[in-house]
């Protein structure tokens, strides 16, 4: 064997002749070197690092040469990060002499001999590897554990990840699910770990759980059906049907990732570990709502969302639609309901019956045109002054006046003399018609002939 000097560089020692004794220089030569096979493991010491390649002597005719590919299962690696001058190696032979003579080893593939093995012996145990994440690919992130392991993104948490860069350097623990030598295929799952190690507390914490209880939580993912809420130590799910009182496209437009909300546990299956919440029963009743402040006979302002063949609905409150029947749209017969009304269209209707337990609502436009009493909070809208002690309305001088109104009075503000011509035109014409007898009562007072 050689040596290395102060400054790392290797000097071979030098044979002389008093080394060979009674062998001749080609049988000492021959004596020294070790025998080595396609697919061997060998052990040797670093005496070069370059950028694309590490020399390991071996003790062979020749350095070994190990391509910086075959360093380390991680891609796209400094050699010099691998290893330094010295550092006693083991490496598998991938060739005994490629075109060029040279001996072409591998240490990643020595290093995966060796894991697999151990590998094995794991997943027969049922046992947990353990390593650090050393990329993000398509469908997951590869775990340096002594070999490429793989991790779906399915299986990196109880819930689908959706962003996996974050994990790049953890130490994950995971259970094998798949080993396949032939195709170098390991696959991992965190998830089954998890599960495992969280079997008691989700247990605890379920059995601790009552429908109709109330809890606080946070959105943690938004699907199709509904959304999932992360009560703390479990999630559950509130369906869409669940998540307003009001019709839902999508759950989107109710909650989105992140919100802290309020929820009521519906059910739970201590089975199939599934809990179901509520969102709308942490919420007041709209229907509800509007009986407890409306009655049968009262008006109320609202907006014609949907025409059918036999009435229109309309619109009275945040989530509350009533039918207006077409024998209620006018008092003369109509064919059809466009006829009367429009959708947009805003109007006043008269509540001819309201039935909570089946959530319906019976309007009229033909009635709300006779008058009635003003549902309160359209008395408050429209200033108490509009309307009698019994809520009807009367209208009066006090109204607030009309746009136009207001834009004419600040006119005649800024232009006196016009404003004086007008009431002075105003005084002709009443007097005008103060002199002049009525038509009709000039008429029968003239004799018949």
């Amino acid at each position: 064997m050689g040596t290395f000097d102060e400054k790392g560089e290797y000097t071979p020692r030098q044979v002389v002749e008093n080394d060979l004794g009674s062998m001749s220089l080609d049988e000492a030569y021959s004596a020294s070197m070790v025998d080595v096979e396609d697919g061997q493991i060998v052990e040797g010491s670093v005496v070069k690092v370059d950028r694309d390649e590490v020399l390991l002597d071996i003790g062979y005719k020749s350095e070994g040469v190990i391509p910086s590919r075959e360093l380390s299962i991680r891609n796209d690696v400094d050699p010099s990060e691998i290893v330094s001058l010295g550092d006693r190696v083991e490496a598998l032979v991938l060739q005994k002499e490629d075109k060029e003579g040279r001996l072409i080893l591998s240490k990643k593939r020595a290093q995966y001999e060796r894991a697999w093995g151990t590998i094995e012996a794991i997943k027969e145990a049922e046992g947990v590897v353990s390593g650090p994440v050393i990329e993000v690919v398509k469908g997951g992130l590869i775990l340096d554990i002594g070999l490429r392991g793989f991790l779906p993104a399915s299986l990196v948490e109880l819930r689908r990840v959706r962003d996996l860069q974050p994990y790049v350097g953890r130490t994950l623990e995971a259970k094998i699910i798949e080993l396949d030598k032939n195709r170098n295929n390991v696959v991992l799952s965190r998830r089954a770990w998890l599960e495992e190690t969280q079997k008691e507390q989700r247990e605890d914490f379920l059995a601790n759980l009552k429908p109709g209880e109330v809890r606080q939580g946070v959105v943690s993912s938004v699907v199709n059906f509904g959304a999932f809420v992360d009560l703390g130590g479990m999630d559950g799910l509130v369906h869409v049907s669940e998540l307003s009182w009001k019709h839902v496209d999508h759950p989107g437009s109710v909650v989105a990732v992140g919100d802290e909300i309020t929820v009521q546990v519906l059910e739970v299956d201590l089975d199939r570990e599934r809990i179901s919440l509520s969102l709308k029963a942490t919420q007041q009743d709209p229907w509800q709502e509007f009986a407890s402040n409306h009655r049968v006979g009262e008006l109320v302002y609202g907006r014609v969302t949907k025409l059918v063949p036999f009435g229109a609905f309309v619109q009275v409150g945040d989530g509350i639609e009533g039918l207006v029947h077409i024998s209620e749209m006018s008092a003369h017969h109509v064919d059809l309901p466009e006829q009367v009304v429009t959708p947009g269209e805003e109007l006043w209707v008269k509540i001819i019956d309201l039935d909570l337990q089946r959530r319906r609502i019976s309007l009229s436009i033909k009635q709300a045109a006779e008058g009635g009493v003003v549902a309160a909070e359209y008395q408050e809208h429209f200033g108490e002054h509009a309307y009698d002690d019994e809520g009807n309305y009367i209208g009066g001088a006090t109204e607030t006046p009309s746009d136009a109104e207001a834009a004419w009075a600040e006119y005649y503000a800024e232009h006196p003399e016009e404003a004086q011509a007008v009431v002075e035109a105003a005084e002709a014409d009443a007097a005008a018609e103060g002199d002049a007898p009525a038509g009709g009562e000039a008429d029968e007072a003239q004799p018949e002939g």
